[in-house]
């Protein structure tokens, strides 16, 4: 009986473990063991191993339930979408990537060399500093002619927060409520408040900057 348990008892715990630290008040998304080239190590593998495959069967899944696109082209170089779990879910003119998950792993045909991971759940914000990083990361890929794909779970709300502030750098929007309109018109997005809020730091934190400059 009790081995017959254990694996419900495991995953109960495993849920217990994500629901606490993916709460808005803890969020430390760094607990799923995520690293900076978007792989898990081989504890997180087995410790969250449930989790892990559950996620992935979920995003492939809703993937295929859905009629939308994968990825919709915002600007001249810059893709909005979802993960890219096959390459042809990537945008033309092999791009950059932007992950916001950390839930999902890079798929073995991004690059290492041209991939910037955010680490960030589902329904969470990136903080101000990775949207700061992200954003100069995008503007420096862009000036050396390469396209940029930013994508989260599914291309609604983490990735759109990324991409709003990236429109802001690129100059292409003249703040990130400016930019958000711009993406609205090109892709249907779910940013909520936690998204909007981190954004308006970002913006705060860009005043600032060009005061002191």
């Amino acid at each position: 009986m009790r081995i017959v348990m254990f694996p419900f008892l495991a995953t109960s715990f495993i849920a217990y473990i994500v629901t606490f630290a993916s709460h808005n008040a803890v969020n430390i998304p760094w607990i799923l063991g995520k690293n900076s080239v978007g792989r898990f190590s081989l504890c997180s593998t087995i410790f969250f191993g449930p989790f892990l495959m559950l996620a992935r069967a979920y995003a492939i899944m809703k993937r295929f339930m859905r009629k939308e696109s994968v990825y919709d082209k915002i600007a001249e170089g810059l893709y909005l979408g979802g993960w890219p779990f096959l390459l042809k879910h990537l945008p033309p003119g092999g791009p950059s990537v932007i992950d916001c998950t950390c839930e999902l792993p890079r798929s073995s045909f991004v690059p290492e060399d041209e991939y910037l991971c955010l680490a960030t759940w589902d329904t969470r914000a990136p903080a101000p500093d990775q949207i700061e990083l992200a954003a100069r990361w995008a503007c420096d890929k862009r000036s050396k002619g390469k396209p940029v794909y930013v994508h989260c779970a599914f291309g609604h709300g983490r990735s759109a927060c990324v991409m709003c502030a990236i429109l802001v750098a690129l100059g292409i929007a003249e703040n990130w409520k400016d930019a958000e309109n711009i993406i609205r018109e090109r892709r249907k997005i779910k940013m909520n408040a936690l998204h909007r809020k981190n954004l308006e730091d970002w913006s705060k934190y860009q005043v600032a900057k060009k005061k002191e400059n």
